[in-house]
């Protein structure tokens, strides 16, 4: 296993990144899990080059999870806590995998700069889930999608950082028309609905919420949708950008 050098990154400062998806009337979190003994699931994250701002870290992070470039990013807060460190995670790795990976595989003096106390900045991004090919790092397992209502025990505060991202979200859905970018280039307005109800976890009467969507003069009307089944063909749209 080949370690980071701390003198490359800016030090005691991460980045931890919540990645959606939407797909079946789900939303989703892409969750890598590490290949070591133990239950160890995190949410994509890494550090910041000395040579880079911290937007661009991120979208690195993001396009070498995601495979993706252009991708919709917002930064929605920063996590501090006084005990907010690596140490009680990393002496759980160790104390589980030192017989099988041997001692030089947990070198502490190399990987003392991660057990310091971090401050983390995280990031919400929004994908076309089919257009996402996963990518595992050299240290997962694996790499998968989980609906945001069945997330594994993720380490440290990751889980709190999914909650926060979520509420950061709905209340820039309307604000930033964001929600969008979670959908193929063209959707039904019942397919929209669908979206709005499973991110805020509530319904919406049909009739309000096409004409709200309307009103913000923000989508082209496309030809209809043809099903099959008499007077059922609905339109279709397309977000106008």
């Amino acid at each position: 296993m080949q370690f980071l050098n701390g003198q490359d990154y800016i030090q005691q400062v991460s980045i931890d990144c919540v990645i959606f998806g939407y797909q079946k009337k789900q939303l989703k979190v892409l969750v890598p899990k590490l290949a070591l003994k133990g239950d160890f699931s995190s949410l994509p994250g890494g550090f910041i080059l000395q040579n880079e701002s911290i937007d661009q870290a991120a979208r690195r992070i993001l396009q070498a999870r995601t495979g993706l470039k252009d991708i919709y990013l917002e930064q929605f807060r920063v996590f501090g806590d006084l005990g907010r460190n690596n140490m009680p995670f990393f002496e759980q790795i160790v104390g589980l995998n030192q017989e099988q990976q041997g001692a030089e595989s947990f070198n502490r003096k190399e990987l003392e700069w991660i057990t310091r106390r971090f401050i983390s900045i995280g990031y919400y991004a929004l994908v076309d889930i089919h257009q996402v090919v996963p990518q595992k790092s050299e240290i997962d397992q694996s790499i998968e999608w989980y609906t945001i209502n069945e997330l594994p025990s993720l380490i440290m505060d990751h889980n709190q950082i999914v909650d926060n991202a979520l509420q950061s979200l709905r209340l820039s859905l309307d604000q930033k028309l964001i929600g969008f970018t979670l959908l193929p280039e063209i959707f039904t307005m019942k397919d929209l609905q669908e979206l709005y109800e499973t991110i805020y976890d509530k319904p919406f009467a049909r009739n309000n919420f096409q004409k709200k969507m309307l009103e913000l003069d923000v989508l082209d009307r496309l030809e209809k949708k043809f099903t099959g089944a008499a007077n059922k063909a609905p339109y279709l749209y397309r977000f106008r950008k």
